[in-house]
């Protein structure tokens, strides 16, 4: 019997690198085809709104930012009982701590996937409101799919070049491409708070 297998990023995009996780679940949407044994979900902050899924699924594979302390841009993957540990280390958003509760909720009520797959990418920049991903950040979106599409075949699940459309993921409007060619100029926006009310050389 084929898994149910939940592959899911996390994240805040409006925080630079901190959209690691969405960015990995965008481009794996937009770029492979995958069967129904497999839910394709844009997790965001959503916290304990995950809950209902975690319940569907055997397997639970995670892109994110994680602050292992090792260089901007390392990929790391951990398995097992280990992936809470990371999710909470070193906290950097709202989200973190959101999914460290997610995972012991599932457990408690007995419902966590039997299998956890955390792929996580050291962070450069998170300090940046309204900024994308830095360039060593983003060229390990590819390879964090790739390690992805690997666990998948594992499963017997095999993916195809092509697109999985799916609710679950962001709008158009704020996927990698728009988002980040739509920020303006820092000379043309304000950097320091709202325009109306701190206008520029006051």
């Amino acid at each position: 019997m084929t898994a149910n297998v939940l592959v899911m990023g996390i994240g805040n995009v409006l925080w630079a690198d901190e959209g690691f996780g969405v960015r990995c679940v965008e481009h794996l949407g937009r770029n492979w085809a995958l069967p129904d044994a497999v839910t394709l979900l844009d997790g965001g902050t959503q916290g304990l709104y995950l809950l209902p899924f975690l319940e569907q699924a055997d397997t639970l594979i995670v892109f994110d930012a994680v602050d292992y302390g090792l260089a901007p841009g390392t990929l790391k993957v951990v398995k097992g009982d280990e992936v809470p540990r990371f999710m909470g280390a070193k906290k950097m958003s709202l989200h973190q701590t959101g999914f460290q509760d997610v995972i012991a909720t599932a457990q408690l009520m007995g419902y966590c996937p039997d299998t956890l797959l955390l792929i996580g990418c050291q962070p450069e920049e998170l300090e940046d409101y309204g900024g994308g991903l830095r360039e060593v950040v983003a060229a390990q979106i590819e390879p964090a799919v790739h390690v992805a599409l690997t666990r998948l075949a594992q499963l017997g699940i095999i993916a195809k070049p092509g697109r999985t459309q799916s609710d679950l993921l962001a709008d158009p409007s704020i996927m990698q491409e728009a988002y980040e060619a739509g920020r303006p100029a820092e000379d043309e926006a304000c950097r320091f708070g709202d325009d109306r009310f701190f206008p520029r050389g006051a």
